[in-house]
């Protein structure tokens, strides 16, 4: 259940997010495991080491948590932990949810319904058009507009949505502005609506920083439109990463002598909804269900399992995990089939395997070899 931290708990909670190898599966995993960050933390380097780690791990310090906590304040931020009652309920009903959101602007405008405009970098002017018309008309009709602040189909829809809010996710810290020509809008969003990181302060995102990005656009949002997007484009990841959070993926057709329209065509022969204005796309988002999204922090409380036990089975079964594992994803569950053993064993060993920086786990259950 949701809950207030303590100024103590609040950082323990935070050093164990921001501890190299502790991503959102595993640090859920072991406040599953250990009910406490205090007590995660205080297990970290034993996991570590039976995972085949032989340098020490490196756990931010108290005194560096509190640094970044007093700079996110004095920007007009703030740090909120997936527990706290302040957290958004659609992130919290990600499987895994981000461990902690920094947030610029308004928290509470993330409480209000959402839907994601996303699409390409290099729009085209009909494009750009159709990204305002729809923020504007889904706006107007009471909906927070969430995109990415990239350049094109994004910052259009970001503008059109500024009277009536808009929130921003960025693949960086709250301080990292990218792309830099998109500063005064970081400005605007900032002071009239909501920018948001689930990454420290001073973190410059790279390439496989977008889609951690994109999976919190999507989780935001009841629903994603598409605008415009290549075959190619990174775009179509946020509509694949929606359609696995349960969300409703929707497309604006475009000719198909564009080749920005060959993602969004594609969508829709593989079932996305077809919608070309914001009333079309307003009759489906009000239908959906709301009652779908997980219970907000389920997951965080429970009976927990008994750490001796499952480190012993992770100890006799981990060797044996780690041969299945390759460079190609392949998930957990299957993992645990081959091996022939239960899934709560083979889940404690690899997250002693990413603790030692062997194996990557990912949102969705993805295994592959770091």
């Amino acid at each position: 259940m949701r809950r207030e931290l303590s100024a103590a708990g609040k950082r323990d909670w935070v050093r164990l997010a921001r501890t190299p190898n502790v991503g959102p599966v595993t640090f859920h995993a072991l406040i599953e495991r250990y009910q406490d960050a205090s007590a995660a933390l205080d297990a970290l380097p034993a996991l570590a080491k039976r995972g085949g780690r032989v340098d020490p791990m490196r756990i931010p310090k108290p005194a560096e948590i509190d640094r970044e906590m007093d700079r996110t304040n004095r920007m007009g931020g703030r740090i909120i932990a997936a527990i706290e009652p302040g957290f958004p309920d659609a992130l919290a009903a990600l499987d895994p949810p981000p461990p902690v959101i920094s947030v610029l602007g308004d928290p509470a405008l993330l409480t209000r319904d959402c839907v994601a405009i996303v699409g390409s970098r290099n729009a085209s002017a009909v494009g750009l058009r159709m990204a305002g018309d729809f923020a504007r008309g889904l706006g107007e009709a009471g909906l927070m507009v969430v995109s990415g602040m990239a350049r094109g189909v994004d910052s259009a829809a970001h503008a059109a949505a500024l009277e009536t809010g808009t929130a921003a996710v960025l693949a960086g810290g709250l301080d990292h502005i990218y792309p830099r020509e998109a500063e005064a809008l970081y400005d605007e969003i900032r002071r009239r609506g909501a920018i948001l990181s689930e990454l420290p302060l001073g973190y410059r995102a790279t390439a496989r920083d977008f889609p951690r990005r994109n999976r919190l656009v999507s989780g935001l949002s009841l629903g994603v439109i598409v605008v415009e997007a290549a075959k190619r484009s990174g775009t179509l990841i946020t509509a694949r990463l929606a359609g696995e959070q349960g969300r409703e993926v929707m497309a604006v057709p475009g000719s198909p002598l564009d080749p920005r329209a060959g993602g969004t065509n594609r969508l829709i022969q593989q079932g996305a909804a077809l919608v070309q204005n914001a009333d079309e796309a307003l009759e489906i988002i009000r239908d959906l269900p709301r009652l779908s999204l997980r219970e907000p922090g389920e997951g965080f409380a429970g009976k927990p399992p008994d750490p001796e036990a499952l480190a012993k089975a992770a100890d006799e079964a981990r060797d044996h995990v780690l041969s299945l594992i390759s460079t190609a994803p392949a998930h957990r569950d299957e993992i645990a089939r081959q091996a022939g053993l239960p899934p709560a064993v083979v889940f404690a060993a690899l997250v002693e395997l990413e603790l030692a920086g062997r194996v990557s786990l990912e949102p969705g259950g993805a295994v592959r070899l770091a």
